[in-house]
């Protein structure tokens, strides 16, 4: 799940102060799950912007996904009429919408914060940090590169204490974690036949469009 929140009132009335005529676009997927772009957050958002503008011509909508181009064709009419598209998706869907729209300006409504999962309601955490050399299956399902407050790929730092890491003792030290987790499943020998080596050139940002496409 990608997790984002709206930018300051203050930012967004800049980025639209040159335009007259906007959209204002939700998106259904990770955006409403988050709170940060669903149909609620459309209707606020639009309303505090016509209340500070007289001048202001606005439309309001909504697609399941931004990041889908079957999905952004849906706002070729609707837009048509409009100077700019002010965007609550996050940073992959407002670029898809620009490409889609070439000769519109396309603005964040949004700053997109990091992917995760909903531990409680309304509280995130950082699970994954997209980095393209997945090695969960050596850690137990537990990604050191983002859990460890060092992102260390070699096991815990000297810091540590008693499973807490040193960072706050609120926080569990994620290879002890990854060290409970191998003993759990009976692969505690991971640890000792596989070299802790991560590919940070291997990313998906590098990737030709080609070698992502399902095979």
């Amino acid at each position: 799940m990608i997790i984002a929140k709206q930018k300051d009132m203050t930012e967004i009335a800049k980025m639209v102060a040159p335009y007259s005529r906007i959209y204002v676009v939700g998106c259904g997927m990770c955006m409403t799950y988050c709170s940060a772009g669903g149909p609620e957050e459309v209707e606020k958002l639009a309303e505090r912007l016509m209340a500070g503008r007289e001048d202001l011509i606005l439309e309001k909508g909504m697609i399941p996904r931004q990041c889908s181009e079957k999905f952004i064709e849906r706002l070729e009419e609707k837009t048509r009429d409009f100077e700019a598209i002010l965007s609550l998706g996050c940073g992959n869907g407002v670029q898809a919408v620009a490409m889609r729209f070439p000769d519109k300006r396309v603005l964040p409504a949004l700053d997109t914060q990091f992917i995760g999962i909903e531990k409680e309601s309304g509280l995130w955490t950082e699970m994954c940090m997209a980095c393209g050399d997945c090695i969960l299956w050596r850690t137990a399902g537990i990604c050191p590169v983002t859990r460890c407050a060092k992102g260390l790929l070699n096991g815990p730092c000297g810091g540590s204490q008693e499973g807490r890491c040193e960072v706050s003792n609120d926080i569990p030290c994620a290879w002890q974690e990854i060290y409970y987790g191998l003993k759990r499943l009976g692969i505690l020998d991971y640890l000792k036949t596989e070299v802790q080596i991560k590919s940070w050139s291997v990313r998906p940002g590098r990737l030709a469009r080609e070698e992502l496409k399902p095979q």
